[in-house]
């Protein structure tokens, strides 16, 4: 008779092993990583997201989009698969809590300081004013435009609802500070069509101690009093009042801080004339114009011995400019 044998394979390996090892290849998951994750289950006020954790990841509607969202049916389908970024670590019950408004938000401020760089001139809807100015969206983002980049004679509530074309003044994340000008991208559009040298026909818009401010097409330029006249002026008072219209000359165009200056000096066939005689001064614009225009080529192929006598200081400038 033939003893059976029966060999016992022990593989050494035990319901612990076994569990301690799904331990070690589990996923593990922190807080401002992306993830892929299907929609689970549609709740009231958020949603159940399957990201192969142990539990159900939630979304709450407010973490959904970087808009308003209403229902979570307005961004989320059941069994959709899309990413989501892990917002918070496992609570008490093991869930993590997710949201998509923060990858908009990252890939919003992406897009902006992307078109910062182009220097892009970008539009949109004003849907708010404060005292300071106008608040618009750029990609999402809430932008502000203070008051004096506002270039426009409509009360500053009459803009709510209205489109504008805007330029970047700052963009900055970490402060969450996004600041925007109208006033610069009107000027860049109408520099584009204006040359040094040029005449144009404006109506003073405003006169400070230091000057006045033209209306040129829609556009602002500074007539500095030191380019009013060759003879002192004791202030613009004495020389313009608001809605005066004048023949004015282009001497600069600053389209990265959006600024025009305007002379009359330049136009004047003798010193003192916009004083004494205007008329003679408006007459003769065009000629004394193109005197300039030839004073300023020769300048450029030489050596421009008035180079160093430019009178505006920048911080009198930039102060002027921006009433």
């Amino acid at each position: 008779m033939l003893s059976q044998n029966t060999n016992t394979v022990d593989i050494g390996f035990t319901h612990d092993d076994f569990a301690a090892l799904l331990d070690k290849y589990d996923y593990h998951f922190s807080p401002g990583d992306i993830v892929a994750g299907t929609v689970f289950s549609l709740e009231p006020r958020g949603a159940l997201i399957d990201i192969g954790a142990k539990t159900a990841a939630y979304i709450p509607i407010q973490e959904m989009s970087i808009n308003r969202v209403d229902a979570p049916e307005e961004v989320l389908q059941s069994n959709e698969t899309r990413e989501f970024f892990i917002l918070t670590d496992e609570n008490e019950d093991g869930q993590l809590t997710l949201s998509i408004r923060r990858i908009e938000y990252m890939r919003a401020w992406e897009r902006v300081r992307q078109l910062q760089t182009e220097d892009a001139t970008v539009r949109s809807l004003v849907f708010a004013t404060n005292r300071g100015g106008a608040l618009v969206r750029i990609e999402g983002l809430r932008g502000f435009i203070p008051g004096s980049h506002i270039s426009t004679r409509k009360p500053k509530e009459d803009l709510v609802g209205e489109e504008l074309p805007l330029k970047f003044l700052e963009v900055d994340e970490d402060r969450n500070r996004l600041v925007l000008s109208h006033r610069r991208a009107l000027v860049e559009r109408k520099m584009n069509r204006l040359e040094v040298g040029e005449v144009v026909v404006g109506s003073v818009r405003g006169i400070k101690p230091y000057g006045a401010f033209i209306d040129i097409g829609g556009v602002s330029g500074l007539l500095h009093i030191s380019e009013i006249s060759h003879d002192h002026i004791d202030t613009p008072h004495s020389v313009f009042n608001v809605n005066d219209e004048l023949k004015v000359m282009i001497i600069d165009l600053d389209a990265e801080r959006g600024r025009i200056s305007l002379s009359t000096k330049q136009l004047e066939p003798e010193p003192g004339d916009m004083i004494n005689n205007r008329d003679q001064v408006y007459d003769k614009a065009e000629e004394m114009a193109q005197k300039y225009r030839e004073k300023m080529l020769a300048q450029q192929e030489g050596v421009n011995p008035e180079s160093q006598e430019e009178g505006i200081e920048e911080e009198e400038f930039v102060s002027a400019t921006e009433e």
